[in-house]
């Protein structure tokens, strides 16, 4: 059985960490405040000093960090993952993370020249598809060596979706959360139009969930009324990568996209950065 490192121990990294766990793999981790390790640790993880450490240990390396930079800083920093020798190796290093395409794709260039076979999976099923080992993996790299990696991803997640080579993930998952960002905001403005209307808000809002339906009305519905906690996707992180989907735009036109991340500015604006992304409907 493979040696699985996740370094960043956030909501979907502990998630990730923790079913490979369960289901009898050795775990190397790293966090960038190692307490946050504390209880994988206590059934079974091993804690490592470094991103190097963990990456030097394992077979597949899972980085699951923020955004560009620290993304940035756990691969090419000091004692960084690709300060190891991969010459001789079979590792795979993968990307959980949201990051921009400009990012993923040095970074998949880079680990070409490390010689370390390099796959974008960004995730998608939030929270609770991490803790229950169900995520969406939105998968770039190469197609033969992904058939590789098939078995082990099982512990993790319930879907995987090959979008093409390297960086091909990344690009479908910024257009996955605009229109989810999109989405969102749209039920918001449905719901304050419904008030204006005299109709009662919670038969509009239960009836938008059967019809038009699906996941991100029925998250946004549902969250409307009570705000998750702990939640599943913040502010901070939604208007994050909503700029980075903006970044790539090159001159296309994108007026509800602006429109929808000059709202997460404002929810920022006014401190609610760490609330739940479906904050913006309630302000």
């Amino acid at each position: 059985m493979k040696k699985i490192a996740v370094i960043g121990l956030g909501i979907m990294g502990r998630g990730i960490a923790d079913n490979y766990l369960k289901n009898g793999y050795e775990v190397y981790v790293w966090n960038r405040t190692p307490e946050k390790a504390s209880s994988l640790v206590a059934k079974g993880a091993k804690l490592c000093r470094s991103p190097k450490e963990a990456a030097n240990q394992a077979d597949i390396i899972f980085e699951v960090t923020a955004n560009d930079e620290s993304s940035r800083e756990v691969w090419m920093g000091k004692n960084g993952i690709l300060e190891n020798d991969f010459s001789n190796s079979l590792k795979m290093g993968i990307s959980c993370a949201t990051i921009s395409i400009e990012w993923v794709d040095e970074l998949a260039d880079n680990c070409e020249q490390a010689n370390l076979e390099f796959f974008d999976m960004p995730m998608t099923g939030g929270r609770m598809g991490a803790e229950a080992g169900e995520l969406i993996l939105l998968v770039g790299g190469d197609k033969q060596k992904f058939e590789q990696l098939k078995e082990d991803l099982k512990a993790i997640a319930k879907e995987l979706k090959y979008f093409g080579t390297a960086g091909a993930g990344m690009r479908y998952k910024l257009l996955l959360n605009m229109l989810q960002g999109i989405h969102i905001a749209g039920l918001g403005e449905v719901l304050r139009l419904s008030k204006v209307m005299g109709l009662d808000e919670k038969l509009v809002g239960d009836a938008l969930a059967e019809r038009p339906g699906g996941t991100t009305t029925n998250l946004a519905w549902r969250d409307y009324q009570t705000e998750p906690d702990p939640i599943n996707f913040s502010v901070q992180w939604i208007n994050k990568d909503l700029n980075y989907a903006k970044q790539t735009a090159d001159g296309v036109s994108h007026p509800l996209l602006d429109e929808v991340i000059r709202q997460y500015k404002n929810a920022i604006d006014q401190g609610f950065k760490d609330s739940d992304w479906t904050k913006i409907n309630k302000l």
